[in-house]
């Protein structure tokens, strides 16, 4: 991971951590504190998800146990097999997203961990001041939707990517793909569509 994808990563996980009612009364130096919430957040979500898997994994064990004699039914096994498939393909998942985890907190270890640090602290800094701006900017490009419809995750992506647009002057399809990289692995299929078609619009604005 680049430091500069690991601040964005730092930034959102930062920004979780920050009710709606108190994102503008951000203290700085509770950056730390924040980040180590953050990821405790980031780890038992994951927990969860693996819980969700084992217990797939049981259910599709049961059936398969049940219906183990001559009058086994077709349905069965197709639903069973579904399970299955779910099962290892959220398993999938979850393991991409716990290597590239545990890669980020071992970054953050490094000597470069006070300039990802800085520059994930300044990118919550700038959605916290322009807050009021860019959620309206954001919600002109909704196509009759509304940003605080969506998910806050999915709202945080949104606004980290239009600081980068628009205040760090990051090349666009930089910035998308990193939204998008984001998406992948903190929002769902819903969140991620959403994500690409106000990405796509903000683009075709800033083009």
């Amino acid at each position: 991971m680049e430091s500069r994808s690991l601040a964005r990563e730092v930034a959102l996980l930062v920004l979780g951590q920050i009710s709606e009612a108190n994102i503008n009364n951000l203290k700085i130096n509770a950056l730390d504190q924040m980040l180590t919430m953050g990821l405790d957040t980031l780890f038992n979500h994951w927990r969860e998800q693996l819980d969700d898997c084992a217990h797939q994994i049981e259910l599709a064990q049961e059936e398969l146990f049940i219906n183990n004699s001559d009058d086994f039914d077709k349905d069965d096994i197709i639903h069973s097999r579904q399970l299955l498939l779910n099962c290892l393909s959220k398993s999938q998942i979850i393991v991409n997203t716990l290597s590239d985890t545990i890669e980020l907190t071992s970054l953050l270890s490094l000597r470069d961990q006070e300039t990802i640090r800085v520059e994930a602290m300044d990118r919550v800094k700038l959605v916290i001041e322009n807050l009021s701006n860019i959620n309206t900017s954001l919600d002109n490009v909704m196509d009759g939707w509304r940003l605080k419809r969506l998910p806050r995750i999915d709202q945080d992506i949104l606004r980290l990517a239009y600081v980068d647009i628009y205040n760090l002057k990051t090349p666009i399809p930089v910035t998308c793909n990193e939204a998008v990289n984001l998406a992948n692995r903190y929002s769902d299929e819903h969140g991620r569509k959403m994500i690409n078609g106000v990405l796509r619009r903000l683009q075709n604005k800033s083009s």
